[in-house]
């Protein structure tokens, strides 16, 4: 990289971070907690956000800013769901910023909720770089694309506080070693909270739901 560029970059993620930093402020004042979801594409992210919106209906008020490169199809979804959601298309970009959410909460209607998901671009690289003003950092794991992947991209594990290892109905038909895949993970990042779930037959989420209502009952 050039010494050019190294200016350029500090300044464009120093006004990433202050633009978080205003971020947070108004999501504190309005009492609200924000949960950055990132994961590869097809790990399950909308199907994580609609089972939790769904098992914690009349208990927690759940709203989702999705973030994709194109389409609605995902806060259409949502809404479906009966959550509220704003969509933010990035027409390209691997991650969100937090200008792109700071913009986004024009339309959404915080004092309407308690928890908010924003669901980041699908991606495993870009989206830990980028902080949006968010109190939590999960990331999802799904059994379909193999254990190996904390050795190919520790940074994203390394920086979250919460991994979701979605799918695990698949375990008998996948070579997945999911022993060996979450001590790999602790070794990365030892305090690390893991929940091995699956949306389908709903193994392991009343741990997540439980964990997503004590954070927002800390607001």
């Amino acid at each position: 990289m050039s010494t050019r560029r190294v200016p350029v970059i500090e300044r464009i993620m120093g006004a990433n971070d202050t633009q978080a930093a205003d971020n947070r402020r108004i999501f504190d004042e309005h009492g609200v907690h924000v949960v950055n979801i990132m994961a590869a594409p097809g790990a399950g992210k909308t199907s994580l956000i609609l089972e939790t919106v769904r098992r914690l209906q009349g208990e927690l008020r759940i709203g989702a800013i999705e973030g994709d490169v194109a389409s609605t199809v995902d806060t259409d979804k949502v809404r479906a769901g009966g959550a509220p959601a704003v969509q933010i298309n990035t027409g390209g970009g691997c991650h969100l910023d937090a200008k792109q959410v700071a913009q986004s909460l024009n339309e959404f209607p915080l004092d309407e909720v308690d928890l908010v998901f924003i669901e980041n671009v699908g991606n495993l690289i870009c989206p830990v770089g980028f902080a949006l003003g968010e109190h939590t950092r999960v990331a999802i794991s799904s059994v379909p694309e193999g254990d190996d992947k904390p050795y190919k991209y520790p940074k994203i594990y390394a920086n979250v506080d919460a991994l979701v290892i979605n799918k695990i109905d698949l375990l008998p038909y996948l070579p997945f070693d999911l022993e060996a895949f979450q001590k790999l993970v602790r070794s990365l990042n030892p305090d690390i909270e893991l929940f091995p779930v699956s949306c389908v037959t709903g193994e392991g989420m009343d741990a997540w739901t439980s964990w997503l209502q004590n954070l927002a009952r800390a607001e």
